[in-house]
């Protein structure tokens, strides 16, 4: 039911990270997010969001999107009127996550209860090496030794190989995942993947570039491959069955906690693996997505762990696993 009256404020926060984070294509020293604060009747519900960088999304380009509908938003609009009015990505994120909080602590539920799910529990999480020196990536590895998950960052300039040997050197036995962020092309992907399977690497991510998927039919490669820049919504979902393992589900990307729950149970059907994943932020983008990790085999969760500072109260990282506290973004209590 769409609500009546909301107000809106948007606010754009910067953070710093606690050391550059480099991806294929990127380095990230801080991020700037746009927060969304949605009230009504005295009740406020707020979400995060950091866009999507590979769609030169920032927290500027989301506001503006934002504003540009203020007026229908402000005359009163819920969760399935959303959808209709942005379109995937971050502004309709930081919007559908408001919506939610608000709902929940207007009607006093947790936003477990809304999706139809059983009481939350902690999450096993990766922790993300961005890409370095092999020897630098090994000793970060060695200094995170609660951390039962790792991933690294691969970049594709005929050193991955070494990161990876580095790595599982320094954690023998940890889960270990590798996320390209789209440096391979097929040849590549097939050299590097002889260094990968002797390192007993778990997950392959993204070796591939948007629109080259189909260079992946075929491929002999013992490891699972998760989708992540390949799948934005339910929409690719199906095309991407007989080419991957794993989905990896982003609120950035599809656009709120809303489209997440639907990809999850949609992916599920399809015969996928389901992995939830964010861009940086802090405790305020993990809460939501903390409710879709609990409908998924593989979380990587770890947005607020690098940042130099958090929101209050903050998501805790206790012996590898991901604890969000009742309250921290939605209702707090079981309610009736």
């Amino acid at each position: 039911m769409a609500l009546q009256s909301i107000t809106l404020q948007l606010d754009v926060r910067s953070w710093p990270l606690k050391i550059p984070f480099r991806i294929t294509g990127h380095v990230f020293d801080s991020l700037d997010l746009l927060v969304c604060t949605l009230s009504c009747d005295g009740v406020t519900g707020q979400g995060e969001a950091a866009g999507v960088y590979y769609h030169d999304e920032t927290a500027e380009s989301l506001r503006a999107q934002i504003e540009a509908v203020r007026p229908a938003i402000e005359a009163g609009i819920d969760r399935a009127d959303l959808q209709d009015l942005l379109p995937a990505g971050g502004a309709r994120n930081a919007l559908d996550c408001a919506l939610w909080a608000l709902e929940s602590r207007r009607g006093r539920r947790a936003a477990w209860q809304l999706a139809g799910l059983a009481p939350p529990q902690p999450l096993l999480t990766t922790f993300t090496l961005g890409a370095d020196l092999p020897a630098v990536m090994a000793e970060r590895a060695a200094g995170l030794p609660k951390a039962r998950a790792l991933k690294l960052k691969l970049i594709g300039d005929g050193h991955d190989a070494e990161r990876v040997a580095a790595v599982r050197h320094a954690r023998p036995h940890v889960w270990l995942g590798v996320d390209a962020n789209q440096a391979f092309d097929r040849a590549a992907t097939e050299a590097l993947l002889p260094a990968l399977v002797e390192a007993r690497v778990d997950l392959l991510e993204q070796p591939c570039r948007i629109g080259e998927e189909e260079s992946l039919r075929g491929l002999d490669c013992p490891i699972p491959l998760a989708a992540d820049e390949s799948v934005q919504t339910r929409r690719e979902l199906e095309s991407l069955v007989d080419l991957f393992d794993a989905v990896n589900i982003k609120l950035d990307k599809c656009g709120g906690l809303t489209e997440a729950l639907a990809m999850a149970h949609r992916a599920r059907a399809l015969g996928l693996r389901v992995m939830v994943g964010n861009m940086i932020g802090t405790s305020l983008s993990c809460a939501p997505a903390f409710v879709v990790g609990q409908l998924c085999d593989i979380v990587d969760l770890d947005g607020p762990w690098h940042l130099a500072g958090d929101v209050a109260p903050a998501v805790d990282y206790l012996d590898g696993y991901l604890h969000c506290p009742a309250g921290l973004w939605d209702h707090a209590g079981a309610g009736p």
